[in-house]
């Protein structure tokens, strides 16, 4: 049964936000700070925060940068996922991945149609793996946001959920590195 095993210790896990947007600041974006209040608030680390233009090139090089960082073990991207010329989110960071993650469209979608219906066909919301870097692109809205921490990435992230979660696999992820793509 999914819960927390409380006989096991929290581990604080690395994480760096950026938000993908042609019109915030930092001041203004709410998706964003939602992100981080989450990451700090359940006792992980926040490395790093950024704004890039809704650009591949430079959603591209952030998120490049930020998988050589060793102190960040996931990488959450807020913006970017909808359908409009302006939104290459996506498009800039699958072709990286290393190893998707179809999982979370499917579970984040769900999650959203319980309280958005239908409308939650226009985000293209993906996860994967660059490296040993988890790697999840969310819609840029602070509901969106707040879905994909709550029922996902809370739990996942919290080595003492059960029956599994991403901190205790984090170790074993060079694995693909070590033996090759395939």
């Amino acid at each position: 049964m999914a819960g927390i095993d409380e006989k096991r210790s929290f581990i604080p896990v690395g994480f760096a936000v950026l938000t993908v947007s042609d019109t915030r600041s930092l001041a203004e974006d709410k998706s964003g700070q939602t992100l981080a209040d989450r990451i700090e608030a359940a006792g992980h680390r926040l490395i790093h925060r950024a704004i890039v233009r809704d650009d591949a090139e430079a959603i591209r090089q952030a998120v490049r940068d930020w998988t050589a960082d060793p102190d960040v073990d996931a990488i959450l991207t807020t913006g970017g996922t909808g359908f409009t010329g302006r939104d290459v989110t996506p498009e800039a960071l699958e072709p990286l991945f290393d190893k998707r993650m179809d999982g979370f469209s499917s579970v984040f979608h769900r999650i959203s149609f319980d309280k958005i219906g239908v409308s939650t066909i226009q985000s293209r919301a993906t996860a994967g793996l660059i490296g040993t870097t988890f790697v999840f692109v969310l819609p840029g809205s602070p509901g969106a946001c707040k879905d994909a921490w709550d029922g996902i990435l809370q739990a996942q992230f919290d080595y003492r959920h059960m029956p599994c979660n991403f901190v205790e696999i984090m170790p074993r992820l060079d694995e693909h590195l070590k033996r090759g793509k395939g």
